[in-house]
């Protein structure tokens, strides 16, 4: 096992009934809230009217910024930092997915950075100082509200960037505020929590036996959960399951004692999203199982981790390591497929026309995958894009 360091400072109240207690976080931070949220569901669903009733009741002040984008524009972080500082706000309040509480931990850093946000962005986020933060989770997906990452975007120059920001004061989870989800999204955040995993799971170290067992446990869990919340979208127990899921999945913890990784999925989906603006689960459920064959194929030596994968997580047995290595991959693509996540980027009508251009700004901003699990060059992740059309 390698060593490792685990912080993760954030307040977490999970449960129906959990948002019981937003009150009382929120007042601790100041009298002044900056109420961030998307495109209105929380006004559709109620859960809007229920936030606005508990602020009142502590006297609490409310500013809002709804809008925040399904990828975020860096030109919504700009207006959430100048309300800030127009409002005095002491504490902001995230009420959505990922996207939201991207945008929010992004405000947060903000508004004390010295300079505008995108050079913060593009500097790898800011860590220094930050205005308090509490989410309330409306979606299984990202798993933000347990960790210091943000992705932001930019429209004008086509770019997404992960940052390192800071993890929430506090998060608030009950899945009941996920049952009405609608399918394409339940389905595209479970991609992307099992897309987390994955980009832990494969490395070179097989002796962390609890971060392997947990990885493992998540998948499965998602497997198992996810045609349950589709079936059945107020089945309690599988939208529990998956937002638990979600939070741990991102939370470092599955990648404790392993040898770090680049994420090399999650790089070229950011370009993928960045470019084309699509859902970041639905680009990370084509892309993993076209990068998984690829490294199968450039580094055989990789072959006994695609078998431990096919066997602890898919159940699969046979004594042929290459073809069970090869079916493990094929059952996560017929997983995706039997959720109806899109197979190709031709389904979402994108060429080859951008395909370089992404590589090569991957590696102006990254840094490049050459030293990832298995390296990839630029002819590499163009192979891989291509594959996927």
């Amino acid at each position: 096992m390698e060593n490792f360091t685990h912080c993760i400072p954030t307040e977490y109240h999970f449960g129906k009934g959990a948002i019981d207690c937003l009150g009382d976080c929120l007042a601790r931070y100041g009298s002044r809230v900056l109420l961030v949220y998307g495109g209105g569901s929380i006004k559709r669903t109620g859960l809007y009217d229920t936030i606005i009733g508990i602020c009142n009741d502590k006297a609490l002040t409310v500013t809002e910024l709804s809008g925040v984008e399904p990828n975020p524009q860096i030109a919504t972080v700009r207006k959430g930092i100048a309300l800030c500082h127009s409002e005095s706000i002491d504490v902001i309040l995230s009420v959505g997915g990922g996207s939201t509480i991207d945008c929010c931990k992004a405000i947060a850093a903000g508004y004390y950075y010295k300079g505008d946000p995108w050079d913060m962005a593009l500097a790898g986020g800011c860590q220094d100082r930050s205005l308090p933060l509490v989410d309330v989770m409306t979606l299984a997906a990202t798993g933000s509200e347990f960790d210091a990452d943000a992705v932001i975007s930019n429209s004008m120059t086509s770019q997404k960037l992960d940052g390192t920001y800071r993890c929430p004061d506090v998060s608030i989870c009950d899945p009941t505020y996920t049952f009405s989800v609608p399918a394409s999204q339940t389905a595209a955040g479970s991609a992307d929590i099992m897309s987390h995993i994955c980009e832990q799971y494969f490395s070179r170290v097989f002796d962390s036996d609890l971060s392997e067992a947990i990885g493992e446990g998540i998948l499965r869990s998602v497997i198992k959960n996810l045609p349950q919340a589709l079936s059945d979208p107020s089945d309690y127990s599988a939208r529990a399951n998956l937002m638990w899921d979600s939070s741990i999945a991102c939370s470092g913890i599955p990648a404790y004692g392993k040898i770090p990784t680049l994420w090399p999925c999650h790089a070229m989906e950011h370009e993928l999203s960045g470019f084309y603006n699509i859902t970041h689960g639905v680009g990370l459920a084509i892309l993993t199982p076209r990068w998984m064959r690829f490294i199968l194929k450039k580094d055989t030596s990789v072959t006994p981790r695609f078998v431990k994968f096919a066997r602890n997580v898919w159940g699969l047995d046979g004594n042929d390591d290459e073809a069970l290595a090869r079916e493990g991959i094929e059952a996560l693509e017929d997983f995706f497929s039997s959720v109806n996540l899109p197979s190709t980027l031709t389904e979402l009508g994108i060429g080859n026309e951008h395909f370089l251009d992404m590589a090569n700004d991957l590696k102006e901003v990254t840094g490049g995958l050459e030293n990832d699990y298995v390296p990839l060059t630029i002819d590499d992740i163009v192979a891989i894009y291509t594959a996927c059309l």
